[in-house]
């Protein structure tokens, strides 16, 4: 009995034992159709890494470059902004000048020298700021921070320019009428004010 017991056990054990070994195998099968929980850190981690990259190349790109400018910028800056002040007094001296001309009876040699030499001295100072204003202003083309004050700047002094050689323009004919010196005068008033005017905004318009 004992052995009948025995040979029937061992005889369900070897029939049974492949079904167990099959369904390890299924088993085993299905685990690596599913990734493990290492790869789907690293796959993480790699995103991560990419969309870290991507950010910073983007602030990269956005970021606005330093715009370095020579010395030589700041020396005709300096020389710019002294010529801006010599003009103020240089105006005031022209506009009395000229005016004595209009309203004196006596119009003497030295009156007309001193105003001619005022004159001189306006045309002398305009150019100097005009060289040094137009060659700052294309050093800094590339520099967006006070372009919109520059260009307004640019464009009354461009202005006042135009006025002033229409004003030197007009002194031959002031000499020979009482009408065509108060034109002269005009022209005169009116380009003084747009320099006044672009000198003034840079004063008060800071960046």
């Amino acid at each position: 009995m004992h052995l009948w017991l025995a040979s029937l056990i061992t005889a369900v054990h070897f029939k049974a034992a492949p079904a167990v070994v099959q369904d390890t195998n299924f088993v085993a099968m299905d685990v690596r159709l599913y990734p493990t929980m290492d790869s789907v850190r690293d796959s993480l981690s790699l995103a991560d890494a990419g969309d870290s990259a991507s950010a910073d190349t983007t602030r990269a790109s956005r970021r606005p470059r330093a715009i370095e400018y020579s010395d030589a910028y700041h020396t005709r800056l300096k020389i710019h902004q002294i010529g801006a002040y010599l003009m103020f007094p240089l105006f005031i001296g022209e506009y009395v000048l000229g005016q004595k001309l209009l309203t004196s009876t006596n119009r003497s040699g030295s009156l007309k020298t001193a105003h001619s030499a005022v004159a001189a001295g306006v045309g002398i100072v305009f150019v100097s700021n005009t060289v040094t204003g137009a060659w700052n202003f294309w050093d800094s083309r590339k520099d967006p921070n006070g372009r919109l004050r520059r260009d307004i700047h640019s464009a009354i002094m461009l202005a006042s320019d135009i006025g002033f050689l229409w004003t030197a323009a007009s002194a031959g004919g002031a000499k020979r009428s009482l009408q065509q010196a108060r034109h002269h005068r005009a022209i005169a008033i009116g380009s003084i004010s747009l320099s006044a005017l672009g000198s003034g905004m840079m004063w008060l318009w800071k960046n």
